[in-house]
């Protein structure tokens, strides 16, 4: 096994180049190419009061993503009060139990107990447990380190473009199509709801997306984000509009990515000037995202 090992919460283009050095490990060699992450994030067990309040992926959302990069083995630890009491060696010992012949990590992994072990740690146990270490050190885009702080904050922002260079794609988020009041329908615009877990979201209104619903290409659509302010909405909904498609989609997970913001969200005097601003977004949202 040739393993990935770290939080990922993004999976943005510094944790793709510690996967890829897996991906490329098990290419080399054989065997399945593997990543390990832990689930929660450990700043929620370790300081709540430190860590974010969503996540750039979901554990199931995390999972896909990485398959898409060549991961054929997803390994996820549930962080606890015990595993963090682990000292470096013991979760160490507990690591190499499993047979891996290549470790990748970025160069300023910790783990163990007050984060004891360290990238020399494995440096120097690699020898005995059988193992090559891989370490990749931090990726720069726009003169700054990648991190999962910074895409979170672009996102906050609406800086949509920033946040893609610095995850290698588009910002998307994952949920199940829920029941909803079906208004769209009545509007002759039917929408997917989407629930809203613990991921991020861009700023509310109006934006260009696309749409994945498994396999096959994404399909372009328009969504609303916010609390639908016309019809007396009071809970934050993810409304999507699927340009030219009639199917089912009540309990799927569907994956929405936002191309590009459109409008902030406004209150209309009545449902056919909220009609006639509908399609004016949908035609906005298709000359962005094109044919």
């Amino acid at each position: 096994m040739h393993l990935a090992l770290g939080m990922f919460d993004g999976v943005h283009v510094g944790h793709q180049a510690v996967i890829a050095r897996a991906v490329a490990a098990a290419a080399r060699g054989g065997g399945l190419a593997g990543v390990m992450t832990f689930e929660p994030h450990p700043l929620r067990v370790l300081a709540p009061e430190k860590a974010a309040s969503s996540a750039l992926t979901t554990l199931a959302h995390k999972s896909r993503i990485v398959g898409g990069l060549g991961i054929r083995l997803f390994v996820p630890l549930h962080f606890d009060a015990a595993m963090a009491r682990l000292g470096a060696g013991e979760f160490f010992a507990q690591l190499v139990a499993a047979p891996i012949r290549t470790l990748a990590v970025g160069e300023d992994w910790r783990f163990g107990h007050g984060r004891h072990g360290d990238v020399d740690f494995l440096r120097a146990h690699s020898p005995a447990a059988g193992f090559e270490l891989e370490t990749v050190p931090p990726v720069m885009v726009d003169g700054e380190r990648v991190s999962s702080t910074r895409i979170r904050q672009a996102i906050r922002d609406g800086s949509l473009a920033a946040a893609a260079r610095m995850l290698g794609r588009p910002y998307a988020v994952a949920g199940n199509v829920v029941e909803g009041r079906r208004l769209g329908r009545q509007l002759g615009f039917p929408t997917a709801n989407v629930a809203l877990g613990e991921e991020l979201t861009p700023p509310d209104g109006v934006w260009a997306v696309r749409v994945s619903m498994g396999a096959g290409e994404a399909l372009p659509g328009v969504a609303n984000l916010g609390v639908r302010p016309t019809v007396d909405g009071a809970t934050r909904t993810l409304e999507v509009h699927v340009f030219d498609f009639s199917g089912d989609l009540y309990g799927r997970e569907i994956e929405v990515e936002f191309v590009r913001f459109l409008r902030p969200e406004q209150r209309f005097e009545s449902l056919d000037l909220l009609r006639e601003q509908i399609v004016a977004d949908a035609q906005a949202a298709r000359q962005w995202l094109g044919p």
